[in-house]
């Protein structure tokens, strides 16, 4: 993923999402407590979730995507690692010949990104970024269909 010389707070300084003021706040609290930015400027209600995730769009030149709005694929959904949904919030949404498109928050995390690639056996990958509790909805029906696919295996027996 190609990243942009902007900074996150370059970006919605110039969006006039937020001012000088906030965006210092918290980017002192953000040397003590190591926390991103931008959670910290949603937490302290500077910026809603859907700015965030437009900035980090722009930021990380991925597509925004309402996370919502996808149909589940769960046999593609199930052809990926647990690990890789539920710890690293990557979830798959669309599969189309030989590539595939990911719904990703974390547009920093290098590991899952890499681990991503590999689980896709081949399949080019794209990513769109999401909403944290659009992601968060997701991973609660991903448990869902896991249990009830263990409940049935089990009742098989």
């Amino acid at each position: 993923m190609k990243q942009e010389n902007a900074r996150l707070g370059e970006i919605l300084m110039k969006k006039r999402w937020i001012g000088e003021g906030p965006l210092n706040e918290a980017l002192h609290e953000q040397k003590s407590t190591r926390e991103f930015l931008g959670r910290i400027l949603v937490r302290r209600k500077y910026l809603t979730e859907e700015q965030l995730a437009q900035a980090l769009s722009e930021q990380f030149h991925l597509p925004f995507v309402r996370l919502k709005n996808f149909y589940v694929d769960w046999d593609l959904v199930m052809g990926f690692s647990a690990s890789l949904i539920l710890e690293h919030r990557c979830f798959p949404l669309i599969q189309k010949d030989n590539s595939m498109t990911m719904g990703i928050t974390n547009p920093l995390d290098a590991w899952a990104i890499e681990k991503v690639e590999e689980e896709a056996r081949g399949r080019q990958v794209k990513f769109a970024l999401g909403l944290e509790s659009e992601m968060q909805e997701l991973l609660d029906r991903y448990r869902q269909h896991v249990n009830i696919r263990i409940r049935h295996l089990l009742d098989q027996d």
